[in-house]
């Protein structure tokens, strides 16, 4: 039982209707969940400290993946994205950026539809069909301007958008920088998800051991009561009922904390 190491269990051979010492018990393992990060302290900065931890979480750095079988356009757009201080990839075909993307997570992929071999459009549509990289959102770059036909087919197969080149670089910022905002956002979220489902792993587990213990006070309470007995084992039975039930008020505090939080 880690979360009580180092935790003095009090007993006394009083009986369990008053069950002295268990308020210092309780006491105890109120302070010691606290300290263990278990739940905020009353007048403490643990809400400061999740507010900066929650900060760090949206201004995170995230990873930008840009396409073009063309260098002097990669080293272009390298520059356009260079203020916003993110991490950038590079890829100059279609089949590089697959492989990028199934070992990294990214914000946002620029794509070049003209690129020989597997163009924009197929690379999309590689891109589309995979679990692991469906929800990156990908925007076409294209040298011309792109024809009814084109740009539907770019939607049709994911693109979240299309701009031609040249473009202003600040319209792109503004572009990637909406995904940039979604992807952190989302991953806050999942992360979040994550945590809640630990926590309710956690209280299952904590109540079902409070209920076995409970099972074990009562049976204890039942043997302390048989007639006949000898008097040092009852009263050492009683002695281990007190320190079952200190250890059921133990569990009930720390879940009453941690169900706070």
């Amino acid at each position: 039982m880690p979360a009580f190491a180092g935790l003095p269990i009090i007993a006394h051979r009083q009986g369990h209707a008053g069950r002295p010492g268990e308020d210092d018990l309780v006491r105890r393992l109120r302070l010691h969940a606290q300290t263990r990060g278990r739940g905020p302290v009353p007048g403490g900065d643990a809400g400061v400290a999740h507010g900066r931890t929650a900060g760090r979480r949206m201004n995170r750095q995230v990873k930008i993946l840009v396409v073009d079988d063309n260098e002097e356009n990669l080293v272009a757009l390298e520059a356009v994205l260079r203020p916003l201080q993110q991490v950038l990839f590079k890829a100059r075909s279609g089949a590089e950026a697959m492989k990028l993307m199934l070992r990294h997570d990214f914000a946002v992929v620029l794509l070049d539809v003209l690129m020989p071999g597997m163009d924009g459009f197929e690379t999309a549509t590689h891109i589309k069909r995979l679990d692991q990289t469906r929800d990156v959102p990908v925007i076409f770059l294209t040298g011309t301007e792109p024809s009814a036909g084109s740009a539907f087919r770019g939607y049709a197969v994911g693109a979240v958008d299309y701009l031609t080149k040249p473009f202003d670089p600040w319209v792109l910022r503004s572009k990637v920088t909406v995904f940039m905002e979604l992807f952190r956002k989302t991953t806050v979220l999942k992360e979040q998800a994550a945590l809640l489902a630990q926590l309710v792993r956690d209280h299952e587990a904590l109540a079902g051991f409070a209920r076995r213990l409970g099972a074990v006070e009562s049976r204890l309470e039942g043997l302390a009561e048989v007639e006949g007995e000898d008097e040092g084992l009852r009263e050492a039975i009683k002695d281990l009922a007190d320190r079952v039930g200190a250890m059921q008020s133990a569990f009930e505090a720390v879940s009453s904390v941690r169900g706070r939080e």
